[in-house]
């Protein structure tokens, strides 16, 4: 026998399911309608009555079979009753009963029409009994599947729930109807005092955070979950390092914004984050002013396989352009976002090119064809280290490829070209550093003269990019350490990628050309504490479990990074997170042009040379 041809036992239970359905509904309608009888004539009832019994019995059962029907009650399952059913069950009762009273009335059919205590009295058996039944399967389910888990050795893990809100409360409702999951909620902790001691979903609130350490069941949880999505970050980083350091696994539900979004489910808990403890305020975005830039236009993004290059690719194909261009040289990477905004529904929009933005042909072709109105550039390359020992190519792609597709853009007539830059190029001492700064200064002495609106976006280290200190972070605590860190005292700013992606659609929203926006990163992070927190999230002790060495500045990196030039001031825009810059932009016919011989004919140290004589500011290190 085929696999095709095999009796479908999930169909045959689906098939048995409606029938089983109607015979239990229809038992319990016509028990609760005799037993009204009953109850109405003292369990003694008239001959003439016990007629008319039998005579309304069928017309009673159609019509209330009829109206569980017509509220889907056939299509649900028995096991599982929730709220929305019992108000779907009064009003089936309700109607019906209301109907029984007056159609024999109105049309005048005495002969159809029962009693009003009868009536009274079907309406609450005949609801108590439809929900008794159901509330009876749904803890036959849960109580099935507890007994399941123990014959099979499936753990139960006990948790604790942090917040006992709203959000709180609806994970800790969802893990109790669903055992299978292996979740059991014994205790919740909350920094509401008034809450201290009261039950939620029969789960006791034992108190603030801080008691943890007190409370008499905490050795048994396995793990915590954060159900906070409204807490500031920063309490929210003060409670995980809290668990942490007792020991327990520290899990969180999505953030609000994913909730409000749709994107995720506030069952869906996931492993505490080092994002998560950024202590960084929600971002508030002109969301309908970056739409009304970016809807119905043709944008182009280079670098879209990369960190910032996808997310901005996620973002704009949200906001409904006309058509997207996803411009990266690397193939597998191209694929990788072009699968996702697939999955995400925007396989329409999209247009994935593998090119190189030093390919001048290729490039005039990809603005001939699709005329692009608005350029995102994020391609680059961008690890300091790489990039300083051998800076010919960091010049001729953060360079030359900006000032090439630059131009192309402005004799296309597109409207705006945004190059995504870094606080690296403020005052460098990288490689990497001075050639975004050469590309700033290049963009700047296009904008002197073009139609084209050119600005610069410039902000620190995202988390979780590629080439970012955490991914290498949590292969070395995977690997038992230690964890390396270049110098006690390096700090960093950082932002997560969409936070930046979101400002660098607003610098765009803001800007009018020939500017250099700032994006507002925060506190700078010192690495070692970014280090021992990761390290504490993973359930470690530092210098016990896993060591922290230091390994010294590499060429090219600074101890801390610098907000703005000596040359520039800045003034404020109209959107507190963000600066905008003003400096004396290159004179035409000067700058990277130097740069248009040989490159790879020339040392490490010349090239640093005559990056310096370009950028001033900028301070190489030459071996």
């Amino acid at each position: 026998m085929s696999a095709d041809s095999r009796p479908s036992f999930a169909g045959f239970a689906s098939g048995r399911r409606v029938p089983m359905l109607v015979l239990f509904y229809g038992a319990v309608i016509a028990a609760s309608f005799w037993l009204a009888y009953e109850i109405r004539f003292e369990f003694a009832v008239p001959e003439g009555y016990r007629q008319e019994r039998l005579r309304l019995l069928p017309a009673v059962l159609g019509l209330k079979l009829a109206a569980l029907a017509l509220a889907g009650q056939f299509g649900s399952l028995m096991t599982y009753f929730s709220l929305p059913d019992l108000v779907r069950l009064i009003w089936v009762t309700l109607a019906t009963s209301g109907l029984l009273f007056l159609l024999p009335r109105l049309a005048g059919l005495a002969a159809f029409s029962a009693p009003r205590g009868v009536l009274l009295s079907d309406l609450t058996l005949c609801l108590g009994g439809l929900c008794l039944g159901r509330i009876g399967a749904r803890v036959w389910r849960e109580r099935l599947a507890g007994v399941r888990r123990a014959v099979t050795g499936g753990p139960e893990q006990r948790i604790a729930i942090v917040g006992a809100g709203d959000a709180g409360a609806t994970l800790a409702r969802e893990f109790i109807n669903a055992p299978s999951r292996g979740f059991r909620p014994v205790m919740f902790l909350d920094d509401d005092r008034a809450k201290h001691g009261r039950l939620v979903h029969g789960v006791p609130v034992v108190g603030a955070p801080e008691a943890i350490a007190k409370v008499k069941d905490a050795a048994s949880l396995a793990k915590a979950v954060i159900a906070m999505p409204s807490a500031p970050a920063k309490r929210v980083r003060e409670i995980v390092l809290l668990l942490a350091k007792q020991g327990l696994k520290v899990e969180t539900m999505p953030s609000l914004e994913e909730l409000a979004s749709g994107r995720a489910r506030a069952t869906r808990i996931r492993p505490v984050e080092v994002q998560d403890l950024l202590g960084r305020d929600p971002v508030n975005l002109d969301a309908a002013g970056i739409r009304h830039r970016l809807e119905g236009r043709v944008v182009l993004v280079t670098g879209a396989g990369g960190s910032i290059g996808a997310e901005l690719c996620r973002q704009i194909a949200a906001l409904n352009p006309a058509r997207l261009l996803l411009v990266e040289q690397a193939e597998g990477a191209l694929f990788a976002i072009e699968q996702e905004l697939n999955e995400l529904g925007f396989a329409g929009a999209i247009v994935p090119l593998v090119a190189d933005i030093l390919d001048r042909e290729r490039m005039e072709f990809v603005f001939t064809r699709y005329r692009p109105d608005v350029i995102f550039h994020a391609a680059a390359h961008k690890h300091v280290f790489l990039m300083e020992r051998q800076p010919a190519e960091a010049i001729r792609n953060n360079v030359l490829g900006t000032r090439q597709l630059a131009a192309i853009a402005a004799a296309h007539g597109a409207d705006a070209f945004v190059l995504i830059s870094t606080d690296k190029a403020i005052n460098p001492t990288s490689v990497m550093g001075a050639t975004k700064r050469l590309a700033e200064i290049e963009l700047m002495t296009l904008a002197a003269g073009a139609r084209t609106k050119f600005m610069a976006v410039r902000f620190g280290n995202v988390l979780g990019s590629s080439g970012s200190v955490v991914p290498i972070f949590k292969r070395q605590i995977e690997g038992g350490g230690p964890v390396t860190v270049t110098h006690p005292d390096v700090t960093r700013y950082f932002m997560t990628i969409p936070e930046a992606v979101g400002l660098v659609l607003q610098s765009f929203v803001l800007g009018r050309g020939g500017e250099i926006f700032v994006l507002d990163m925060g506190q700078p992070v010192k690495i070692v504490d970014l280090a021992r927190q990761m390290i504490e999230l993973s359930g470690y002790r530092v210098g016990e479990d896993i060591e922290i060495t230091f390994t010294g500045l590499k060429p090219g990196e600074k101890l801390f990074e610098e907000l703005q030039h000596r040359t520039e001031s800045h003034a404020a825009t109209a959107h507190p997170r963000i600066m905008r810059f003003t400096s004396p932009a290159a004179p035409a016919g000067s700058g990277a042009r130097e740069l248009e011989q040989p490159l790879h004919a020339m040392d490490a140290n010349q090239l640093k040379a005559l990056l310096q004589r370009l950028v001033p500011e900028y301070t190489p290190y030459r071996e």
